[in-house]
């Protein structure tokens, strides 16, 4: 089973099953020297960590990381960085009477026509729980990134099924279960409570930019900034579109409003999304994607 290293000069190798003992990833291209310690990348693990309120999945699992090489003394080697993610609430027998099914929107049915056999516990390979070594070295990469450039990366929840959510600022993110960018998120308790007592679930529109950007980043033409990251973002488990600045907004734009016009203080706008021809400007990167709704409803 390929594809499952991205990057090249930082290449991320992704392994485990949902329900296996662990789960991790090993990190080939960190630069050497730079302090790193299981407490630079666990606070990132926590948030998105399971069982965190009663609107995400219930496994209760620590996602405590462990860094089994690559950092001697408390700063990396450049050699490879092994991190590790034990599982410890798999309770594997909860899918014993869907082991011979394939439940819709699942990929029970493509990966068992393709590899003649699937893992049916928890989705085995195609679990979300495969996010978690993704955010692992997602929180190495912005470390080193911080340090080098001053990068600082945000992200927020911008709709939850039909509602849109507006945007008030990054500071209330981290206050409420949704990481929503507003101070009162009962509309948005209210909505979920009753997709839940429906049996039901949604889909969701994420916001991520980065600021304090280097410019010059990309290699047109098929190493764009622009095609990198949305080659990323769609393989991350459930996401089904990607925007990069305007995004299909670009449709019904007029190209006198579309283009980002410069002036003596920079860029006017940013309907680009901090990508002129695959290479970054120095604006900020403003990328959304697109969350299916919950397939683990039946």
């Amino acid at each position: 089973m390929s594809g499952n290293t991205f990057g090249t000069l930082f290449a991320v190798t992704n392994f485990g099953e949902s329900h296996g003992p662990a789960i991790g990833c090993v990190i080939d291209g960190c630069p050497p020297g730079m302090a790193l310690a299981e407490a630079d990348i666990q606070g990132d693990l926590d948030r998105r960590r399971p069982g965190t309120s009663r609107h995400v999945t219930q496994r209760n699992e620590p996602d405590a990381v462990q860094i089994l090489s690559g950092v001697y003394e408390g700063k990396t080697t450049g050699t490879p960085i092994a991190l590790l993610i034990q599982n410890t609430d798999q309770r594997s027998k909860d899918y014993g009477q869907i082991a011979q099914q394939f439940r819709p929107g699942h990929a029970d049915f493509t990966y068992w026509k393709k590899y003649g056999l699937r893992d049916p516990r928890g989705g085995g390979r195609s679990s979300a729980r495969l996010t978690a070594p993704m955010v692992a070295a997602g929180a190495v990469a912005k470390k080193w990134l911080a340090e080098k450039y001053g990068t600082v990366f945000r992200g927020c929840m911008a709709q939850i099924g039909g509602v849109v959510i507006p945007f008030e600022g990054w500071q209330h993110v981290p206050n409420n279960p949704f990481f929503a960018p507003m101070a009162d998120v009962s509309e948005l308790e209210t909505y979920m409570d009753a997709l839940r007592k429906a049996g039901d679930s949604c889909g969701a529109r994420i916001r991520v930019t980065a600021s304090n950007v280097p410019i010059g980043l990309g290699e047109p033409l098929f190493d764009k900034m622009d095609s990198d990251i949305a080659y990323a973002m769609m393989g991350i488990n459930a996401v089904k579109g990607v925007e990069i600045g305007a995004g299909f907004a670009s449709v019904t734009q007029r190209g006198t409003v579309h283009g980002d016009s410069i002036t003596p203080q920079g860029f006017a706008t940013n309907n680009s999304g901090g990508m002129l021809g695959g290479i970054t400007t120095g604006q900020d990167l403003e990328v959304s994607i697109a969350v299916k709704p919950t397939s683990s409803i039946i």
